[in-house]
């Protein structure tokens, strides 16, 4: 079995003493005037255990009950030699040593203290019948004195040596029980900085409870918060300070470029950085607040595609952002980052609900409009139109019947207009056939209900880049592009042209060859007009991630252009520039 670090030390006092008193034993032995085949029997025998007890030593293993098998073989070999050799002078009695040595070693001072008595009566007794009562008392006062006072020290040595190893363990246990305190309470901290930080979606909560958790978990209990700290983030190129805890009114307005210093470093290599004071930092200088700390510390508050600015903490303690607090930080701010993640996919997303709320509402507007200036306006005419003719059949029978005719005329007008909405409403084609179809029926039925010309140009290749909802989104678009054309364009003919430009983008195209207009009135006067066409092709291509494009001139007709990425690689080259 392998010992315990108290048990393995005693085991090595131990196999000391017992070399130390085989030594001793061997010198006492051979001051005698001959050494008998006996002694040098028991010198073997204790040196052959004295080995053993190395061995055991040697390789940190030790005997079941080692303590008393140790004393026991000790009292054996001690016992042999006193019972079998003849009084011979002082090495003699010296033979009960290695007992009393491992009592005392093993069981301190008490243990000692017995163990001599027990070995000086044994050497009495024998002594007494080796040599009569007189020899034996005057042969066992000496060595009964070194023997006993030999037990008593090496017993109180060893219980010094035990409160020494009991303290020290103490200690270890201490500091054992201490650190496993504070990683439990690492672990709670850690634990709450996550439950904390993704248990909202407000982007402006995230950042001060990043800020208030990062103060909660470094500051210990009972100590003086003196942590300055900082969200800044980016705008326009530009860190501006989003939540901050200790700054100064005019810290809170103050913007960095991020072009050199500590901030700029930790953003470029995307690692956390710290240094010890701000007086060599050009940009943490304009912060007031950080004049007086002695350490600074700065994580990026980055993910692979995009930067959002860093946390910046400083204290007035220059050695403060140690391994452990720093190991802290950053696991705070990537938690931070994951929570502003979410915050702001969630802001876009209810900015894009809202958005689709508006699209609806415009829809039905543009429906309710639709309505009014078409069928609504001729159901209003059928029935002033029949009302007439019904006053004419009492007067002129020929004549009722041509208004009647007319009626007749005016009601497929309204059916064909009302089919033309539903279809644009819910294209079935666009469903069942796809987009070719669909904007091949809706140019019929533009020229079927309204006398307009459209004409459909459409590459296979184009089409087949497209995934079925964004062919929806393109339908859209089209029919969009076409009723503006025609309700205020006073076109001849309306081309719809899809082609594939790049193996990776497609073109829609919307061309007119009606009045045209100015762009730029057009666009400045959207917030009083009623009619929102522009609007809704511009949304519609951002949700394909796309870009539009409008060209028009009074005189000249109208080019739109809508560029439509069909991978992330393209959509990532529409961003950075013009498709062209």
């Amino acid at each position: 079995m392998h010992p315990t670090k108290a048990a393995e030390l005693y085991d090595q006092i131990n196999l000391v003493v017992h070399w130390l008193a085989l030594i001793v034993l061997a010198l006492l032995l051979g001051e005698g005037a001959a050494v008998s085949s006996v002694s040098i029997l028991f010198l073997v025998l204790s040196t052959a255990w004295t080995l053993t007890l190395t061995v055991f030593a040697i390789s940190s293993r030790r005997l079941p009950n080692h303590p008393v098998f140790c004393l026991a073989a000790d009292s054996l070999l001690a016992s042999l030699f006193l019972t079998m050799v003849l009084y011979q002078g002082t090495g003699f009695y010296w033979a009960g040593l290695l007992p009393i040595l491992t009592a005392a070693v093993y069981y301190r001072f008490q243990g000692g203290g017995l163990a001599a008595l027990v070995v000086i009566l044994i050497n009495g007794v024998v002594l007494t019948t080796q040599l009569g009562n007189a020899q034996a008392i005057a042969a066992l006062v000496m060595p009964a004195v070194v023997l006993g006072l030999t037990g008593l020290a090496v017993g109180m040595v060893a219980q010094q040596v035990g409160y020494l190893v009991q303290h020290r363990q103490e200690i270890v246990q201490e500091k054992a029980e201490r650190s496993r305190q504070q990683e439990h309470d690492r672990i709670r901290a850690l634990y709450k900085v996550t439950s904390t930080l993704t248990a909202t979606l407000n982007f402006q909560i995230v950042l001060d409870r990043a800020l208030d958790v990062a103060a909660d978990v470094l500051i210990e209990k009972g100590k003086d918060n003196l942590l300055v700290s900082a969200v800044l983030l980016f705008s326009e190129d530009q860190l501006y300070v989003g939540s901050s805890r200790r700054l100064t009114p005019s810290d809170q307005k103050v913007t960095l470029q991020a072009r050199e210093g500590l901030i700029f470093d930790s953003l470029r290599s995307g690692q956390a950085r710290a240094m010890i004071g701000p007086a060599a930092d050009p940009e943490l200088l304009r912060i007031v607040a950080l004049r007086s700390c002695g350490s600074v510390y700065c994580y990026p508050l980055r993910n692979n595609k995009e930067i959002f600015g860093a946390l910046v903490f400083g204290h007035p303690e220059p050695d403060f952002f140690d391994p452990t607090r720093s190991e802290i930080l950053e696991i705070i701010g990537r938690q931070a980052v994951v929570a502003l993640q979410n915050a702001i996919l969630y802001g876009d997303l209810e900015r894009e609900k809202e958005r689709i709320i508006n699209i609806q509402e415009d829809a039905r507007k543009q429906l309710a409009r639709d309505l009014h200036d078409g069928p609504t306006q001729l159901v209003a005419a059928i029935a002033m139109r029949v009302n007439f003719a019904r006053r004419m059949i009492e007067r002129d029978i020929n004549a009722a019947a041509d208004e009647l005719y007319k009626v007749e005329d005016l009601a497929r007008r309204a059916t064909k207009e009302i089919r033309h909405m539903l279809f644009t409403l819910r294209p079935l084609s666009l469903e069942t056939g796809g987009l070719v179809p669909a904007l091949e029926s809706m140019a019929e039925k533009s020229f079927e209900t309204y006398g307009q010309r459209v004409y459909i140009e459409a590459s296979s290749e184009a089409v087949a880049a497209l995934e079925l909802n964004k062919q929806g989104v393109v339908f859209y678009i089209a029919e969009e592009a076409i009723s503006n054309a025609r309700k205020h364009a006073e076109a001849e003919s309306i081309t719809v042209r899809l082609s594939q430009p790049d193996a990776e983008i497609s073109l829609l195209e919307i061309v007119d060859n009606g009045v045209g207009f100015n762009v730029g009135e057009v666009d400045a006067g959207y917030a009083q007009r009623s009619s929102l066409g522009m609007v809704n092709m511009r949304e519609r291509t951002e949700l394909l991630n796309g870009v539009f494009q409008l060209e028009s001139a009074i005189g000249k007709g109208t080019h739109i252009r809508v560029w439509i990425p069909t991978t992330e690689a393209a959509a990532q080259r529409l961003k950075r520039g013009q498709p062209e």
